[in-house]
């Protein structure tokens, strides 16, 4: 019987070790899990994101470049958990099954738009929904907020016209704010405005509506220069003014006509000087010229309307043209017998007479008359006298003829005058008058470009310093009954060749 128990209880020891080393083999077989996390989309690694599993072996977090590592986790299955605030949470299963076993692993987290909230439809605040008379420029502002402080919000604006089908659209503003230029007179605009916070869809805000000023009647127009350009200015007697102009062409020597409705200038063209016209305010540019005009120098050139508004005179070396406003018929009008270049013209009221300014090809020799529209000289003005001269220009009733001359006689290749006065000659006395002198012109200054008034109680001119290099300025001279004592104003600053109609 002691027999049977010892070798029992030998059975019974024999199988308790045996069990203890199966528990110590089991524990002992482990493996590991490796892997990243990215945001869906972007592949970009999210770092802290907190990595655990269940059943529970121990908890990680992803480095600065989105790794993980779980090691010596006893074989079995597990189900690994990524989580982070502001993203879903993922989850994986990962079986491990031999001893060393390494699984890798690879979470894409989406954002979780439950935990962030959309920003607020913008308000469109200026200009406010229907105001009229606004400026060519006009600065577009709205506000939008987002309770997600974090978040980066992107506006687009889009602006449609109720002439055009043209669309102006402005993508990934970070501001609040948008200037919107050269705008057209006369025009409502219709603006909108979206944001996006690149989590949810955009918000469109309300449509808000503007009209821009009506087309001022001005009646002063004058050139300036601008980066290397001649740019028409169009303004009032107050100096509100507008550019008439784009500043990426060379244009230059406005001459409004009120019965054509239109204002004519001279603009560079593939080399050549060309005259063109356009509306009051600037649009429909039209090329009336295929012959250019052409003399000695492109910016001392001047050509002149007919009355009615129908026809333009101008000039192309020794030849004198005629031609329609729609640039149609073309017709030579005089040619010079010297073989003198014609460099500027002006047409009486009655469209009776041409004022006529030639030169040598370097700006000298100069001759002034008036020829009939037959081609015949009718009176002679100015012949034989050294220095530049210029600026013709006539009376509303033909008795007088406005033009400009260097009375220091200066003759050099640059064509620089160093004292020039404006005279004003009776075609009826033939009396001339120095309204130069007589307005107390200032000693080493030039008066250039005269002009009457409609009315011709004034002239309108430009006055700079004969060093070629100081600014020029638009002036006014009051005309007296006696032509004596006059007064003289400034109107522009940086102006020149100015038009009063």
């Amino acid at each position: 019987m002691k027999t049977l128990i010892k070798i029992f209880s030998i059975i019974l020891l024999f199988a308790f070790f045996f069990s203890c080393s199966e528990e110590l083999v089991d524990q002992a077989q482990t493996g590991s899990i490796k892997g990243k996390v990215v945001k869906r989309g972007t592949n970009t690694a999210i770092a802290n994101v907190k990595i655990f599993t269940a059943p529970t072996t121990q908890t990680v977090f992803t480095a600065e470049d989105g790794t993980f590592e779980i090691k010596d986790m006893p074989i079995g299955n597990y189900s690994v958990k990524a989580e982070l605030s502001g993203y879903v949470t993922n989850f994986q299963g990962v079986n491990i099954q031999n001893q060393n076993q390494l699984v890798t692993v690879v979470f894409e987290m989406d954002d979780d738009t439950s935990l962030n909230s959309p920003p607020t439809t913008p308000q469109l605040l200026s200009p406010t929904d229907n105001s009229v008379n606004q400026p060519l420029s006009v600065e577009l502002t709205w506000s939008s907020t987002d309770p997600d402080k974090n978040d980066i919000l992107k506006y687009t604006v889009t602006v449609k016209n109720n002439l055009t089908t043209d669309v102006i659209q402005v993508n990934d503003l970070q501001t609040n704010h948008y200037t919107l230029s050269n705008l057209k007179f006369g025009v409502s605009y219709f603006w909108q405005v979206s944001v996006s916070d690149g989590i949810h869809p955009a918000v469109l805000s309300a449509t808000s509506k503007f009209t821009t000023n009506t087309v001022p009647a001005n009646r002063y127009h004058y050139a300036q220069k601008q980066n290397g350009n001649m740019v028409i200015i169009s303004s009032d007697e107050a100096g509100n003014n507008f550019q008439f102009t784009n500043s990426s062409y060379n244009s230059w020597r406005p001459r409004k006509n009120n019965n054509a409705g239109l204002i004519a200038f001279l603009r560079t063209e593939g080399g050549n000087t060309h005259l063109f016209t356009a509306n009051h305010d600037g649009s429909n540019v039209f090329k009336v010229t295929t012959v250019p005009v052409a003399g000695f120098n492109n910016y001392e050139m001047d050509f002149a309307w007919s009355t009615n508004g129908k026809e333009l005179l101008y000039a192309n070396f020794d030849k004198l043209y005629r031609i329609n406003k729609d640039g149609s018929g073309l017709t030579l009008v005089y040619t010079t017998p010297d073989g003198s270049m014609i460099s500027e013209c002006d047409w009486s009221y009655d469209s009776s007479q041409i004022a006529i300014k030639t030169n040598n090809f370097n700006g000298y020799n100069t001759k002034i008359y008036i020829i009939d529209m037959m081609g015949n000289m009718v009176k002679s003005i100015l012949s034989g006298m050294p220095g530049a001269s210029g600026g013709l220009n006539f009376s509303v009733n033909g008795q007088y003829l406005l033009y400009t001359r260097d009375v220091s006689g200066h003759e050099d290749a640059n064509y620089r005058q160093l004292d020039s006065h404006i005279f004003m000659y009776d075609l009826t006395t033939n009396v001339n008058h120095d309204i130069s002198v007589e307005s107390d012109k200032v000693l080493g200054t030039n008066d250039l470009d005269p002009r009457f008034s409609p009315n011709n109680a004034q002239i309108v001119f430009m006055n700079t310093s004969n060093d070629n290099i100081s600014q020029r300025n638009v002036m006014v001279i009051d005309l007296s009954s006696s032509l004596t004592d006059l007064t003289r104003a400034n109107l522009f600053g940086n102006a020149e060749m100015p038009d009063y109609e």
